[in-house]
């Protein structure tokens, strides 16, 4: 096991570029690498040390995934419950048809949520979420804003196309319905407590802490200060908890979530979060051929496809085995969780709109990290 090549790798990238990062890899519970480089705050001349919190956008998936799986295990919801049993406002949906808005009579179902198949987009600035912040006066929670978008139409009918979007805010919102839980509470108490996580979250966050956001500039072919600071715009209210991509996490904080989801759902603390069979049932292949091929664009190359919630590696041709599943955040985050070898890897960034971070630095770290793993 050597991992000089992927340390290099890291200490390359030009900090112009990409500010700062900060990469763990542990196998069988068990750290075997970890580096962090460049700056949390280049302005400032601040390096990284390890510590920092990063808004982690969409990688916050996993646990709201995780979280529906328990769900699944502890009888309190099925795959193929429809989402109104939970969600009521999700009995009387419409479906935009060609610019004709119509009712349709398929229910919309959780595996619909789980698989990004139920007709969702990710327009957060849609007239019904715009009118529930303005009449909340920005303080409406989960459950109201949700209720609040199954007033906007579908862009298609449950089942029959993949689509990114805001399926996951709705199962977070279902999650709390089935449970009586406030999604957060969940969380915290049956992942965050059981797993030791502890700087992780929606809100309450001390911003001192957060590595400076950036976005990437085209034109400039460097990374520059995002000019809104360290905000999240996918937290739509002061009390909105967003199941797609409203928490805040550190490194070694997603770590323990992705090597208890690389190790059979058993955690470094030793607390059982997923039975194994949950998480095959999580990463089996989900879409047909046909959406698959039609629908899922993705950084992850061809031998990827989607199951519930996560990509998952079906095809033979990439350097991690079959099996292999994660997914990333909008400022660069990359989640990595290997069943086969018990191996699991998170990588935090903080650079938004950095279409290079996914399509290159992703695919070399993890191929970086199997060819250390082999040596």
């Amino acid at each position: 096991m050597n991992f000089d090549a992927l340390k290099t790798y890291m200490d390359s990238l030009d900090t112009d570029v990409v500010p700062g990062m900060d990469l763990a890899v542990r196998q069988e519970h068990e750290p075997v690498f970890r580096h962090y480089t460049g700056y949390r705050d280049r302005e400032k001349g601040l390096k990284m040390d390890g510590t920092e919190q990063y808004w982690i956008f969409s990688a916050t998936k996993v646990f709201t995934v995780t979280a529906g799986m328990q769900c699944i295990e502890r009888g309190l919801f099925g795959l193929d419950d429809p989402v109104g049993r939970y969600l009521p406002a999700y009995n009387l949906m419409s479906v935009n048809d060609g610019g004709h808005i119509r009712s349709f009579r398929q229910s919309m179902t959780i595996r619909h949520l789980f698989t990004m198949t139920a007709g969702f987009n990710y327009d957060i600035n849609s007239p019904s979420i715009q009118k529930a912040k303005l009449y909340s006066r920005n303080k409406a929670d989960t459950r109201t804003m949700i209720d609040a978008l199954a007033e906007e139409p579908l862009d298609f009918v449950p089942g029959t196309r993949y689509q990114y979007s805001l399926c996951h805010d709705v199962l977070a919102a279902v999650i709390e319905e089935a449970s009586g839980m406030k999604f957060s509470q969940y969380l915290k108490k049956n992942l965050f407590e059981p797993l030791g996580i502890a700087r992780t979250g929606f809100s309450g966050e001390d911003l001192s802490c957060f590595a400076q956001q950036y976005t990437y500039d085209d034109r400039l072919k460097k990374s520059v200060v995002r000019p809104e600071g360290n905000d999240n715009w996918y937290r739509l209210t002061e009390n909105y908890e967003s199941g797609g991509a409203g928490l805040y996490s550190t490194v070694d904080d997603y770590m323990l979530l992705a090597d208890a989801l690389a190790c059979g759902g058993i955690g470094k603390s030793g607390a059982r979060i997923l039975k194994p069979e949950s998480i095959r049932l999580m990463t089996t292949p989900q879409l047909s051929d046909e959406i698959r091929k039609r629908d899922f664009i993705n950084h992850f190359g061809p031998t990827y496809t989607y199951g519930l919630g996560v990509r998952v590696n079906a095809y033979e041709g990439s350097s991690s085995p079959i099996g292999e599943f994660g997914w990333d955040g909008a400022a660069c985050a990359y989640a990595l969780m290997d069943p086969v070898n018990h191996l699991s890897a998170y990588l935090g960034m903080h650079v938004r709109s950095f279409g290079y971070g996914y399509d290159v630095i992703h695919h070399r770290i993890k191929d970086l990290i199997y060819e250390g793993l082999g040596a």
